[in-house]
């Protein structure tokens, strides 16, 4: 990842920013040298990352214990046009450019298939999506031998990360007006991924 300094992600930031989003692109290469992604929800346990994918996926049958792979963590992304900078009312000398931010976790990845390590994980990933609703659904709602056949069917995913490079490019290089241009500029879009890089540079000003 290329990371200025001024992009990069506070320590402190990061983990949060990984629970909102709650979704990865596992990277990995396959036996042909060509790589193969699989979006899949995740759960943090330290510093592993687990999730799961259908056992129909033939990605996982490229995965050996320790494979070397790439998560991709991908926030709110919005195109941001040089017309929203004070600076081109100025002397004109801006052009386009694309705000995002994201997170990639490098490690090494295994595949699972214990049916309890399996289920262990689904419980968790389901109690932290549900923990809110008004109305709970648990695993233990739907029938045994029904969740035993689902359970069968997929293979779960174990990422020990060994690095991680966090990016908040949110025009934290241009000036105060320029920033506020863009927050502007995004809000009045109406689009909803708009409002939400517009929401994530009022955060990363107010944190400066």
């Amino acid at each position: 990842m290329y990371l200025p300094h001024f992009n990069r992600m506070e320590d402190s930031e990061v983990g949060a920013f990984l629970d909102s989003v709650a979704t990865a692109e596992l990277v990995t290469v396959g036996a042909d040298g060509y790589p193969v992604a699989t979006l899949m929800p995740f759960l943090r346990d330290g510093d592993r990352v687990l999730m799961h994918m259908a056992r129909g996926n033939p990605h996982w049958q490229a995965i050996e214990p320790g494979t070397p792979a790439l998560a991709i963590v991908a926030g709110a992304q919005a195109y941001v046009s040089p017309s929203w900078y004070a600076t081109k009312r100025e002397h004109g000398r801006v052009v386009p450019t694309w705000n995002y931010s994201a997170v990639h976790l490098t490690g090494r990845v295994t595949a699972h298939h214990d049916t309890t390590w399996l289920r262990d994980l689904v419980e968790r990933l389901t109690d932290r999506h549900e923990h809110d609703r008004p109305q709970r659904w648990s695993v233990d709602d739907a029938p045994a031998d029904y969740i035993a056949k689902q359970l069968r069917a997929i293979v779960g995913i174990e990422l020990v990360v060994e690095s991680v490079e966090a990016k908040a490019k949110l025009s934290q290089n241009r000036s105060d007006e320029d920033q506020s241009g863009v927050i502007e500029g995004l809000e009045a879009t109406g689009v909803q991924r708009d409002a939400q890089v517009a929401s994530d540079m009022r955060r990363q000003a107010d944190a400066t």
